[in-house]
């Protein structure tokens, strides 16, 4: 019953769960650049950047990046496996498993993928392809990461991934007796080969932009329903169609 779960729902390591979520896009909001600085940057040139970067080729910056990155990735992607939690939960009450495990092995997958991911914003900073902001500063980056991401919804690995958190009962039943810990690094590396490509198109959305995130959430989620199945490929192709004609279209306005 529907109103079961809610009452469930209302136990104290999913109060903690939504809190944890609620205070990623509270910081991550706070965090946002206001469009009116990003049209002063371009304006303003290099010392505007380096007084308001978010980005420095140094530890400090480094760190930060992984940061961001982190606070994205629990924002948008907890939401996104909230029906496998459940399930998961629903399994629990009947075992000795521990709910706070599976979480702690899911977000451990995301930290990788954010220490990962913030090296590759640290490279592509450096070499002016990204701004201070995060954002594609060259639209042939920004049109490959439009393609890349089309054709990996069309990839046997996203099909198997969504598979997974489509069927989240199955998928736990199947690896049950690894534990906790284990089910959750599992859960974690479903979650990623299905959602790192979309992930990546913070830089073509901007990373600061809180309407790119939430679409993207959003897209993400309703993917990983059984209902959602009609999504994964009508949306490769309009990825990948936008990243065809970006490059076209800003090579035809600047001649």
């Amino acid at each position: 019953m529907v109103s079961d779960r809610i009452r469930l729902m209302g136990a104290p390591h999913w109060i903690a769960l939504f809190a944890a979520v609620v205070a990623s896009w509270a910081v991550l909001a706070a965090m946002s650049v206001p469009a009116e600085l990003r049209d002063a940057a371009r304006i303003f040139g290099a010392e505007f950047w380096e007084s308001f970067c978010t980005t420095t080729p140094d530890a400090a910056g480094y760190a930060r990046l992984v940061t961001m990155w982190m606070l994205m990735s629990g924002a948008m992607m907890a939401p996104t496996a909230l029906p496998a939690f459940a399930t998961y939960d629903d399994l629990s009450r009947q075992t000795e498993a521990r709910f706070d495990q599976l979480i702690a092995g899911y977000l451990v997958i995301w930290l990788g993928f954010s220490i990962v991911v913030a090296a590759l914003q640290m490279g592509l900073f450096n070499a002016g392809l990204v701004s201070a902001f995060g954002d594609s500063r060259s639209f042939w980056l920004s049109g490959a990461l439009l393609i890349i991401a089309g054709l990996y919804q069309f990839s046997a690995l996203k099909e198997a991934c969504l598979s997974k958190c489509r069927q989240p009962l199955t998928f736990f039943m199947a690896h049950w007796e690894e534990g906790a810990w284990r089910n959750g690094l599992r859960l974690g590396a479903v979650c990623l080969g299905c959602c790192w490509a979309l992930m990546l198109l913070a830089f073509v959305g901007g990373m600061t932009s809180l309407g790119f995130m939430g679409i993207a959430m959003i897209a993400m989620t309703l993917e990983k329903m059984q209902a959602g199945a009609w999504l994964t490929r009508p949306l490769g192709i309009i990825l990948i169609g936008a990243g065809i004609a970006l490059p076209i279209l800003e090579t035809a306005g600047g001649l």
